[in-house]
């Protein structure tokens, strides 16, 4: 047989050994992949240094993704609380989020450890946050002298009790101006959009208090472009951006977060400093705001003692109205829906309140203490409808730290789901048997007392 006839039939060895492989190592990486992606608590706990010490259950979520598409949601707090339910996991929980490691705690014990630890004093700082200037405030500042300093301002000078209490007539003046808006409209009307009536009214309380003046939000107004300043800014760091969990997509910014953050700091730089500028102006005639100082004026005397630059105040201030604006407003929102869902409580609140204040002026601080079944009907709204149902803002463990039995490796972001701590029914059923309650009962039997089950989920 010829040479030629002898190539048909022999098989090129050299060639196929390649591709064989080529398929070995495929077959390699795939299995490693799949093994990372079915290791408890996903990718990013999959690739964590000597994974086998931090045996905590979890879901491992989609291959590379993890749990993204749940915080792509609005209800991500539920997916959670039922995930935590299903693995068994309901004092800590892992899942990944791309290369970002978390646990997140659906139990009060577990939480109350991640919430008093000191390893987990710092907080990840989001890029948006970090765009926005919020590393220089509170929320997002690392642990540390700058931020313990700041925290020392808050606590004895910008919500100190003499200041809070400076601020009743101007709370009492805006509560006013938005009942008789709302009256007006329903004139008008016959009907009320009561969150935009809300969401301005808390809006005007936190500048008045910041800022030391009121706005009008007509459209082309001042109050109306401050107003577009704080929707954006809130709908940004609500974003779930995914350049925080893959760092070769930061480089892209497939999502245009930085592009957006970087134009809306810029405004308000602008638009805080110019207030700052405006304060310093009046400083020399005394108080700003009749005889009372607001938050800009508090800032203004701590600024040499204190060291604070004016892009340090503009993002103290700035953050101010972010923490006081929307979380009151949905709050507030939430307790008139509840009320309308059950007449019964509206009425016992409405008696109490004209028992105890009357019918010839309008409720004051000094009211609150009598009126038991007012703040129960406020802690049970804020039981049932967490304003920020995961806390708002996540931790990052410093160091690596014990909750309980379980160790929590360095650099984990841990959350706290108060929405699933809130609506454990076994919590709610122990507190009531020791006399607690989800409400805080009344004490005496002549207060009505609002009962755990009064505003179902």
């Amino acid at each position: 047989m010829s040479s030629e006839y002898q190539l048909l039939f022999v098989p090129d060895i050299g060639r196929w050994s390649v591709v064989s492989v080529e398929v070995v190592v495929g077959v390699v990486l795939l299995c490693v992949v799949f093994g990372f992606w079915l290791a408890p608590g996903g990718l990013a706990w999959a690739l964590a240094k000597c994974r086998g010490r931090f045996a905590i259950p979890g879901p491992p979520g989609l291959p590379v993704t993890g749990l993204l598409h749940v915080f792509s949601g609005s209800e991500a707090h539920r997916v959670l609380a039922k995930l935590a339910r299903r693995w068994d996991a309901v004092g800590l929980m892992a899942f990944s989020v791309g290369l970002t490691r978390f646990v997140v705690s659906s139990d009060p014990e577990t939480a109350k450890g991640i919430l008093s630890s000191s390893a987990f004093a710092d907080r990840p700082v989001k890029e948006s946050a970090y765009e926005l200037l919020f590393h220089r405030a509170m929320g997002f500042a690392p642990y540390g002298e700058y931020w313990r300093n700041l925290r020392r301002i808050s606590a004895t000078h910008l919500f100190s009790p003499k200041r809070i209490a400076a601020f009743e007539g101007f709370r009492r003046d805006i509560c006013l101006k938005m009942v008789d808006e709302i009256r007006g409209l329903m004139v008008e009307n016959g009907e009320v959009e009561v969150k935009k009536v809300l969401h301005f009214g808390s809006l005007n309380n936190v500048m008045m208090t910041v800022f030391g003046r009121s706005y009008d939000f007509d459209e082309g107004g001042v109050g109306f472009e401050l107003e577009k300043l704080v929707r954006e800014g809130y709908e940004l760091l609500g974003t779930f951006n995914w350049s925080d969990h893959f760092p070769l997509l930061g480089l892209l910014d497939l999502q245009g977060v930085r592009k957006r953050c970087r134009r809306l700091a810029s405004k308000v730089n602008v638009f805080v400093g110019k207030i700052i500028e405006e304060h310093r102006a009046k400083r020399v005639g005394g108080l700003s705001v009749n005889g009372v100082e607001d938050f800009v004026d508090v800032l203004l005397d701590l600024e040499k003692e204190d060291k604070l630059t004016d892009s340090d105040m503009i993002a103290v201030l700035w953050e101010m109205i972010f923490r006081g604006t929307d979380t009151v407003a949905i709050l507030l929102e939430w307790i008139l829906a509840r009320m309308v869902l059950h007449p019964e409580i509206q009425s016992k609140a409405q008696s109490e309140i004209d028992a105890m204040v009357g019918n010839s002026r309008p409720v004051s601080d000094s009211d609150i203490p009598n009126l038991p079944y007012v703040q129960s009907i406020v802690k049970e709204s804020l039981r049932v409808h967490p304003p920020g149902p995961l806390l708002s803002w996540a931790r990052l463990a410093t160091d690596d730290v014990h909750i309980g039995d379980t160790l929590v490796p360095a650099g984990t972001t841990a959350m706290v789901n108060m929405w699933a701590i809130t609506h454990d029914e076994k919590e709610g059923l122990s507190r009531e048997i020791h006399g607690v309650g989800h409400s805080s009962p009344l004490v005496g039997s002549a207060a009505p007392k609002l009962q755990m089950g009064s505003f179902p989920s």
